[in-house]
């Protein structure tokens, strides 16, 4: 009986928006399974820091810096991590910026900085990753709970979200026959930088726990092992989804 392979031996992985939160802790599940990851991001020096902190426990690491609401500049970084690290096998499209606002609100500005961030960098993001996937990889987009249910004041943010829901749905129907695989993973409530506001809120903590089956808020490396699976081969036959990590908020929706 073949035992399941979660090793990421041999694999090269890009994470955007791997200087913290999100993005840091699955570029580090990545990493200890074996991965060479690059790290992207717009902060040079907290790049530098994550990539060193692995380096120090003894991953592979090196970090680029990219934004990917620039098109060209996600094109260069790939450029940069494929003659640094070799072929590209996953991408972790991570990535992502929130401003709470009343829709009414919402200016022009804001809708294409969060949409653009959000939607537009992750599909070029895996079309610079998909072009570089000549024998199949793996295509993992961080979605939201947003993904699948209105918030209030976040009209651009789930916008951008169910868009990268559905993203994930189309290229992997589109690229299965090319080997690659596209899923999703919409975390439920995590502390981050983005979520840090709502969690300063102690009435929100309140009201938002007794919602959450499993009676906590997410923790970071709660998403590590739902990164690692999808980007391995014991996931060979899964593609097109979305695995929530949410602790069970949306079943007792």
């Amino acid at each position: 009986m073949q035992r399941p392979n979660f090793s990421l031996d041999g694999k090269v992985a890009v994470i955007t928006g791997a200087s913290r939160g999100i993005g840091s802790a699955v570029a580090a599940a990545l990493a200890q399974s074996g991965a060479a990851v690059a790290l992207l991001g717009r902060d040079a020096r907290a790049l530098a820091a994550t990539a060193d902190a692995l380096a120090a426990a003894g991953c592979r690491a090196q970090y680029f810096c990219a934004d990917v609401a620039d098109v060209a500049s996600i094109e260069a970084a790939f450029e940069q991590v494929e003659r640094s690290l070799g072929h590209i096998d996953i991408l972790i499209n991570n990535a992502g910026i929130e401003q709470v606002c009343a829709s009414l609100d919402v200016t022009e500005a804001l809708w294409d900085r969060i949409v653009g961030t959000n939607l537009k960098g992750a599909f070029f993001a895996a079309q610079a990753a998909g072009r570089r996937m000549p024998s199949g990889g793996s295509i993992v987009n961080i979605c939201s709970l947003t993904s699948e249910v209105g918030i209030a004041g976040a009209a651009p943010y789930g916008a951008s979200k169910s868009g990268l829901a559905g993203l994930t749905r189309a290229l992997a129907t589109e690229w299965a026959a090319r080997g690659i695989r596209v899923n999703g993973i919409g975390p439920g409530y995590f502390r981050t930088a983005l979520t840090e506001s709502f969690y300063r809120n102690e009435q929100w903590q309140r009201t938002m726990l007794p919602k959450i089956p499993l009676q906590r808020f997410g923790r970071l490396e709660d998403l590590g092992g739902a990164a690692v699976f999808l980007c391995s081969d014991a996931a060979a036959y899964i593609t097109g989804q979305v695995l929530y990590v949410d602790g069970g908020l949306l079943a007792a929706l």
